[in-house]
């Protein structure tokens, strides 16, 4: 019987490819009409954009070696140029320490070192319990103001001290302000500090180009990508999953057997589709769990040139807008005419947001009268735009992910036949490179490896350093 795998994005794709390289026989189903997932490529107008903007890069060399096998000579080596934008300044992103020093001035750069200070020397510091205390301890409370607190907040939409420290380690650069300092001055290079990449590879049309390329040689292998299916209801009894079955295309009822299953919806969603459910503490826990939902206002700028970086990072507070994306800078074949810019402004929301129902055309002039706010643009120039929504975009890290991802671990634990992938099959922030190795990592299982998945991404280190 056919392994049957919910979800066309990176982890899914991954795990149908390994199988198949086996000979083995695998069926993907995936909501959506494109592959991809988060990762895939929206064409308008022949100009090409992210669902938010997709490096490639990793330490795995299972993960690059595929990736160079998929695109080939398609694969370009970009530079790398992302800063914060605060206060109608631009700051070196990772901070540099006189980058920064300058750019606030003379007052906010002794407030700075003294709120430093106040911590490390005179009893402020605070054990790491939550994503403030973290940063907190490393920067001093002032610089977590100002340059983590504002923009973090944007993304989860709740407070920092709400936000788990597990998330801080792998997304912060391993520095404290005093080691900086100590760095910048000195002209040291200390070992123990990563330095950010500069560069990375990216296809020349996009992550979709390579998600597509996937789907494609699944093809060849004999096995089948099935877009427009979702997935409803996962029949199980004794311990293993029998089938799923949902809604096809066209409405119609599909259903589909299968010998083992690999699932990358977001666990919520896959609990609530067991049938029989499960015990009750499994059910709270999976309504326990968060996401975070990100909608993209993209406009059409009538300028060859707006500004140099790949994505500028909105610590500003007066404006909603979290990430501007330069599409035209991550590759010079995302926009038809190099005459024109596409910009993306990236809000993270939740569903229950009145901005998430708001119509395009409203979210349109919310862009416009940011970017005209924050003076990257001039009134006019903007020539044409569109708007592109993503649920669950963002599992979150509250305080209470750990325990009730525990309980549903547990559970899922007495399945024979069923794996979880992918960032919301793990409720794990994963870059494509980690889901892509929970996908080999499945596929692997089914073919007698014993690999763990949800050791992928757990290293307490900083996921850029080169």
């Amino acid at each position: 019987m056919p392994t049957i795998i919910i979800g066309a994005g990176p982890a899914g794709l991954t795990a149908a490819y390994e199988l198949g390289r086996q000979g083995a026989v695998a069926i993907v189903l995936d909501s959506s009409t494109e592959m991809g997932g988060l990762s895939r490529t929206v064409c308008y107008k022949d100009f090409r954009f992210d669902i938010g903007g997709h490096r490639f890069f990793s330490k795995s060399p299972e993960v690059n070696a595929l990736w160079q096998e998929m695109m080939g000579d398609e694969f370009l080596d970009r530079p790398r140029l992302s800063r914060i934008h605060y206060r109608d300044h631009f700051f070196d992103y990772p901070l540099s320490p006189l980058n920064a020093l300058v750019g606030l001035g003379v007052l906010e750069s002794v407030r700075v070192i003294f709120s430093y200070a106040l911590t490390h020397w005179l009893g402020g510091h605070q054990q790491d319990r939550s994503f403030e205390d973290w940063v907190t301890n490393r920067f001093g409370r002032r610089l977590f103001e100002i340059f983590f607190k504002t923009y973090t907040e944007k993304v989860w939409g709740i407070p920092c001290d709400h936000i788990s420290a597990d998330w801080a380690a792998q997304r912060i650069k391993n520095l404290s302000l005093w080691k900086a300092l100590v760095n910048a001055f000195t002209c040291q290079n200390d070992k123990m500090v990563t330095s950010l990449i500069d560069r990375f590879r990216y296809p020349r049309l996009g992550p979709g180009m390579m998600w597509e390329r996937f789907g494609e040689v699944v093809a060849a292998q004999g096995n089948s990508v099935m877009t427009g299916v979702r997935v409803g209801t996962v029949c199980h009894s004794r311990g293993r999953v029998e089938y799923v079955h949902g809604r096809g295309p066209d409405g119609e009822r599909v259903e589909f057997d299968g010998g083992q299953f690999i699932s990358s919806m977001a666990l919520r969603d896959l609990i609530l589709a067991l049938d029989p459910p499960p015990q009750d503490e499994v059910i709270r826990a999976a309504q326990g769990l968060v996401y975070r939902d990100f909608l993209s206002v993209v406009l059409i700028v009538d300028r060859a040139e707006v500004f140099p970086d790949n994505w500028i990072y909105i610590h500003s507070p007066e404006v909603k807008m979290g990430r501007i994306q330069n599409y035209k800078n991550w590759s010079p074949h995302m926009v038809p005419d190099p005459s024109k810019t596409a910009l993306g402004l990236e809000y993270f929301l939740w569903d229950t947001d009145p901005e998430w129902n708001w119509p395009d055309e409203q979210l349109i002039d919310l862009g416009i009268r940011e970017c005209i706010a924050l003076k990257l643009i001039k009134p006019g120039e903007v020539i044409d735009a569109t708007v592109v929504r993503a649920e669950k975009a963002y599992p979150v890290y509250d305080h209470e992910y750990g325990r009730l991802l525990g309980i549903i671990r547990d559970y899922l634990a007495h399945f024979e036949n069923l794996q979880t992938i992918g960032r919301n099959g793990l409720h794990r922030y994963n870059n494509q490179d980690h889901s892509m190795l929970t996908g080999l990592y499945a596929a692997q299982n089914m073919l007698g490896r014993k690999r763990d998945i949800w050791s992928v991404n757990v290293e307490q280190s900083y996921h850029e350093e080169s």
